[in-house]
């Protein structure tokens, strides 16, 4: 077998605790038999491009954010949106932010650990928490989250509230998207990039979270490979190769 296997992958005889991201719950919800592949046998999906400018974005906000953390004073965007809140202070946050190391929790059900790492959290002044995505994008029309592949943003949000509230913390159901959509309607480029900023409101719920974990264990400790996704990319290009035995007829 040619591919490059992953050390993180699932023993069924273990009793260790086994480390899941955020990133491979949305996986298995995505498709089960691509989550199965990733964390059974180590071979996971092809890797996508990665996306600089919006890290760049992503470190230039939690710079921004973090001035007015230190003075525990409202960013201007707060303010502007009507969000009476400050950029929350907690000595591990910069913890909860790296990736690979985030928020962790043991699931004992599950003996799972989830972890995931947060852009941001805000507090209101009756203490409760707000967990906050930064988003970027470029284009023409108003950005939003009403687009159904969106809805893996928004459970984003609900696994980070999840996993705080695991950890003891008063969370808000409301999260926040901070949204920047790079402008191209300028006249000339001047080496920078401009954008227009928008924070949408998102009232999440974690109540699937636990189910989730639980099917992902039956998923995990079964011999049987999952059927492939209804909408999985990855499991159609797969099929349709396997079922070309002969030169298709292509003109």
């Amino acid at each position: 077998m040619f591919f490059k296997q992953s050390k993180k992958i699932f023993n069924p005889k273990s009793g260790s605790p086994f480390k899941l991201s955020r990133s491979k719950i949305e996986l298995y919800i995505q498709c089960p038999r691509c989550f199965y592949f990733d964390r059974r046998f180590g071979i996971g999906r092809p890797p996508s491009f990665p996306f600089n400018l919006n890290y760049a974005v992503d470190e230039l906000l939690k710079k921004e954010f973090d001035s007015y953390r230190r003075t525990q004073t409202p960013h201007p965007l707060m303010e502007r949106f009507g969000i009476e809140a400050v950029p929350f202070q907690h000595p591990d946050l910069d913890k909860w932010r790296e990736n690979f190391i985030g928020i962790q929790y043991l699931h004992e059900p599950e003996n799972f650990i989830i972890t995931g790492a947060v852009d941001d959290l805000w507090v209101s002044a009756d203490n409760k928490i707000s967990v906050v995505d930064y988003k970027a994008t470029s284009k023409k029309k108003e950005v939003s989250i009403d687009a159904d592949w969106q809805y893996a943003y928004k459970r984003q949000i609900e696994i980070y509230q999840w996993l705080l509230r695991k950890k003891g913390f008063d969370v808000s159901d409301t999260g926040y998207f901070v949204y920047c959509n790079a402008l191209t309607d300028r006249i000339s480029f001047d080496a920078k990039l401009e954008f227009s900023i928008k924070i949408i409101p998102y009232s999440g719920s974690d109540c699937w979270v636990d189910n989730v974990l639980s099917d992902m264990k039956q998923c995990l400790t079964s011999d049987k490979i999952p059927k492939m996704g209804q909408e999985c990319d990855y499991c159609s290009y797969i099929h349709s190769i396997n079922e070309c035995d002969t030169m298709p007829e292509l003109f």
